[in-house]
């Protein structure tokens, strides 16, 4: 059984931070490629940010220069601090991880959180 469990979201107003937590628990040997996604109501759901076990990271153009996407491998654990939020940036975060299961085999599965809801106010 694994699990990916997001915290820290809330309402914050326009220009102000916010800092998202996911930690992954479970049966696994790691988690590889970690990342966070969102999504708004009646719009799929987007990337944000992606980060692999090496540290190599990825950004959305709509979020380069203020957020920053980190994580722990010893707690597997990802983080994405939000800075200088504005109010699109509204949205349900969810957390994803590709999960490898043993070092016997590279085969790895996906894994979202359950969500967690940020909303900016203007």
């Amino acid at each position: 059984q694994v699990q990916l469990v997001e915290s820290g979201g809330g309402l914050v107003q326009a220009g102000g931070s916010l800092r998202l937590s996911c930690v992954g628990s479970g049966n696994f040997f790691r988690i590889n490629n970690m990342g966070w996604y969102r999504q708004v109501p009646g719009k799929q759901r987007e990337f944000v940010a992606t980060i692999t076990s090496g540290g190599v990271t990825n950004y959305a153009d709509q979020v380069k220069g203020r957020f920053t996407i980190s994580r722990d491998n010893a707690k597997n654990a990802v983080y994405l601090q939000m800075n200088s939020l504005k109010p699109e940036d509204t949205a349900v975060y969810f957390c994803n991880g590709n999960v490898q299961y043993s070092t016997l085999s590279s085969t790895t599965s996906a894994y979202w959180g359950q969500g967690t809801q940020v909303t900016v106010s203007s």
